[in-house]
């Protein structure tokens, strides 16, 4: 009998890449370069952050600054303002964006008529594909002083208001509006994951008693956790983004106590005031909240459900 410390494990030989493989490697090959060229190399531009940036001079004739753009930047009396309201409206939008889409998802599974199931599904998906240059100046027009709800509120006899012009509505209006114009998209990948679950687990649930409301809670959500948990994690990583051409469209200087943003701030620091440096530093900051909220809300995935998603 072999004593086990003569015993020698082989290693597993190293399997050789086919040529069906190597054509497949080839392929990815143009979407990678494409990727590093348009994905990355922008990113030398982040040293604009680290300067006091002259497009005359470039990267290499501005002066170096350091951490003073950053600095400047904290310290700016509209930097507070527009961090928290970035973060109420942004929170506001992810939340609902989960909530609302997985509410309709269940819901629309317990249709029956197909007629009725699709024109459902494209009457809520419809807006997602229109430009906020539309869309905007629409919800503008129909919270104006004289539009259409004002109108029905005058009729009624009760007074007009400036909804757009109100720090008491305009946020309001802004989250909805963008929850119903993107809801769809959510509403169809949650609808997606739904119809995969296994319908033998339906047909065990009914026999064991269950009625809708249980099955939907047993067996629907469980199915459907891994899917729900990816777009809790992809939205973390959009908590500092609050849709700027939206409410770039529908924002004014009267609502700029609960409607200005990071990115609007961004906007006026670098187009109207040139400085560079500055916006550049914004853009750091939030993309690297970003990550981290990214990278946390997956190691929180993990350990929860032991899923992970990169």
């Amino acid at each position: 009998m072999q004593n086990s410390n003569d015993i020698t494990t082989k290693k597993r030989p190293r399997r050789r890449m086919g040529n069906d493989e190597r054509i497949f490697h080839l392929m990815v090959l143009p979407g990678l370069i494409i990727c590093l060229i348009f994905a990355y190399g922008p990113m030398a531009g982040l040293v604009m952050a680290f300067q006091n940036f002259n497009p005359f001079k470039g990267f290499t004739g501005s002066a170096f600054v350091g951490l003073d753009n950053f600095k400047y930047l904290f310290s700016m009396p509209d930097f507070a303002s527009a961090f928290k309201n970035t973060v109420i409206i942004a929170t506001s939008k992810a939340a609902l964006f989960l909530i609302i889409p997985l509410i309709l998802a269940l819901m629309i599974n317990e249709l029956r008529c197909t007629r009725y199931l699709k024109a459902v599904q494209t009457s809520m998906f419809l807006p997602y594909f229109l430009s906020w240059a539309i869309l905007g100046g629409i919800v503008v027009e129909i919270f104006s002083y004289d539009g259409i709800v004002n109108t029905i509120m005058a009729n009624m006899g009760l007074e007009r208001i400036s909804f757009m012009g109100s720090n008491k509505y305009a946020r309001t209006i802004i989250i909805w509006s963008d929850v119903w114009k993107n809801m769809g998209y959510n509403m169809i990948v949650f609808f997606a994951a739904i119809t995969g679950v296994d319908t033998s687990l339906y047909e065990a649930a009914e026999i064991d008693g269950a009625g809708k409301l249980k099955q939907m809670w047993h067996v629907t959500l469980p199915g459907i956790a891994p899917i729900v948990f990816l777009m809790v994690v992809l939205s973390f990583g959009s908590l500092l983004n609050a849709n700027f051409d939206q409410i770039l469209i529908m924002y004014n200087p009267l609502v700029y106590e609960t409607t200005d943003v990071l990115d609007t701030l961004v906007y006026r620091i670098g187009i109207f005031n040139k400085q560079y440096g500055v916006s550049t530093a914004m853009g750091l900051f939030k993309s690297i909240i970003s990550f981290a909220l990214v990278a946390g809300s997956n190691y929180i995935a993990y350990k929860a459900v032991d899923y992970r998603i990169f």
